[in-house]
């Protein structure tokens, strides 16, 4: 592999993960709010940011913007959903 393949593969990788745990760091907020609007719209707010981390992946490797790969994003939202109100 060339740097310059390295270098994207480590980028998005870290941008991934960083904002993924911010994701996840909302499903948490939202699992200790008392509310059932606030939980919604945290959880909201957290699948927002995983289509995000997996968007700002795609993007450091120059694919199309909207893929089947985003689709992962939503996983921190749908296991705070299913933690939160199954």
């Amino acid at each position: 592999m060339s740097i310059g393949s390295v270098q994207k593969w480590v980028m998005s990788v870290l941008v991934t993960t960083t904002i993924l745990h911010l994701s996840a760091g909302v499903v948490v907020a939202a699992y200790f709010s008392d509310k059932v609007v606030s939980q919604v719209g945290l959880l909201v707010i957290s699948a927002l940011f995983g289509l995000i981390a997996f968007e700002a992946a795609l993007l450091i490797h120059r694919h199309r913007p909207v893929s089947l790969w985003l689709l992962p994003g939503l996983l921190p939202a749908l296991v705070g959903a299913y933690l939160i109100f199954g």
